[in-house]
């Protein structure tokens, strides 16, 4: 490697750093030797991805709650006039489908609270 080239990767390093500066901001820290030194702040992704998977849990847990409640056909009544009903109704009832999990949920759900 030359000179040359050990000067360019260098230079493209601190163009880098600054261009992450520039659109994520800077966060500036004193070091033990007292310089300050500037770094670019660090992103963090916008989604909430702890927040997302909380929410079809507690949906899952909601549908298995209510599979519970309901009675298997019930339940598969209940979503069927969803399936007639508006557009909004349609799309809930694509979303309330009884799929394995729910079933699986609810039929241990219903031997805990829901023993007739």
């Amino acid at each position: 490697m030359t000179i040359d080239a050990s000067l360019d990767k260098r230079l493209n390093k601190v163009v880098r750093n600054h261009e992450r500066m520039k659109r994520n901001g800077v966060v500036h820290r004193v070091g033990k030797d007292g310089l300050i030194r500037s770094r670019p702040r660090l992103v963090r992704p916008y989604f909430p991805l702890k927040g997302a998977l909380l929410i079809a849990v507690l949906f899952f847990a909601f549908k298995a709650l209510l599979f519970a409640q309901l009675g298997e056909g019930n339940y598969a009544q209940k979503v069927e006039q969803l399936r007639a009903g508006t557009m909004i109704e349609k799309a809930g009832a694509v979303l309330m489908q009884p799929e394995p999990l729910t079933v699986e949920l609810g039929r241990s759900l219903k031997q805990f609270f829901f023993q007739r």
